[in-house]
């Protein structure tokens, strides 16, 4: 895990939908953007930083967030996160997420996400369906 230096940085960038607003989404009732998909960019920005820097069969998954959703953005603006990777310990990785619209800040926070093996936690996943099927 070496290769997983703090200072890592990822980005990504959203435009605000119709589909991508608390209303559409079914997390409140205004047409503005939703936390959820706050929470799904900030996420996006983390594994873009680890692009390039896991091996070969290693993906990350995400296991812990905590935002703060500081202000609204309307439909038609875009979004850009932003994640700076912050410790590495073994296989934990914590991440410090933030993301602004077009006129000011917008969220910001923390994020843990472990790097696994792609087929170990497939094949974990898959073994559940053997419960459901019980």
């Amino acid at each position: 895990m070496s290769r997983l230096q703090t200072g890592l940085r990822g980005e990504a960038t959203m435009m605000v939908t119709p589909e991508r607003t608390a209303e559409a989404v079914g997390s409140g009732q205004v047409g503005v953007f939703a936390t959820p998909q706050l929470i799904a960019l900030l996420e996006i920005a983390a594994v873009d930083a680890l692009r390039d820097h896991l091996e070969s069969g290693e993906t990350s998954v995400g296991t812990h967030l905590e935002v703060s959703h500081l202000a609204a953005t309307p439909v038609g603006m875009k979004v850009r996160a932003e994640a700076v990777l912050e410790r590495a310990e073994g296989r934990t990785l914590t991440f410090s997420v933030a993301a602004w619209d077009e006129r000011e800040k917008i969220g910001e926070g923390r994020h843990v996400r472990m790097v696994v093996s792609r087929e170990r936690f497939l094949a974990r996943v898959e073994g559940k369906k053997v419960f459901q099927s019980r």
